[in-house]
């Protein structure tokens, strides 16, 4: 969303990250110019999924353009408000996912029943409306919520990269040729 917004080019979020610049932006915008309906609603499980979203906001995104007259890469006059919307969006929808894992661990006997524990790490621990609904969620349903400090809260892409690192050097299902492997790209 922060790349097709063009937030790079928006004088207070060059320097940011896409989620950091849609957290800033989110502060002082209104969630509630646009409302984007929740991915994976008549899903009874808890599984994750931003696709039917990101095709929700884009669309929403094309169409602000053309009421301002603007082309893609130009900013929107509501940037603030879009930001706002789909963080929001994003929020809501962990959040209710997150409360169905808890539900089903609490159901199955997985969590002990006092002194359960919610952790919550990766790049999306650090953005502190979505950490600040969680925790609501938690405190409500008598969970701790165990977060690192933002700074330790990064893309989970560094973690994999890190754990390739480290099965590279111990030799652990590395492969030394590339001979013999088919591969059909999409």
């Amino acid at each position: 969303v922060a790349r097709r917004l063009s937030l790079r080019k928006h004088p207070e979020c060059h320097s940011m990250a896409g989620g950091k610049a849609i957290e800033h932006l989110a502060q002082t915008g209104n969630q509630e110019l646009l409302t984007f309906r929740l991915p994976m609603q008549h899903y009874r499980n808890c599984d994750f999924s931003f696709s039917g979203l990101q095709n929700l906001v884009n669309n929403a995104i094309v169409q602000k353009e053309k009421e301002e007259g603007i082309q893609e890469g130009e900013i929107l006059s509501c940037v603030k408000d879009v930001a706002a919307s789909v963080q929001h969006a994003v929020a809501v929808h962990i959040i209710q996912r997150t409360y169905r894992a808890m539900l089903f661990c609490i159901k199955n006997n997985i969590l002990p029943s006092k002194n359960a524990t919610l952790v919550v790490s990766g790049g999306v621990a650090s953005n502190q409306y979505i950490r600040k609904g969680l925790q609501n969620l938690a405190d409500v349903n008598d969970f701790a919520l165990l977060c690192p400090p933002p700074r330790l809260c990064t893309d989970n892409g560094v973690m994999i990269a890190w754990n390739g690192i480290e099965r590279l050097r111990a030799g652990l299902g590395v492969l030394r040729s590339t001979a013999g492997i088919r591969y059909e790209p999409r």
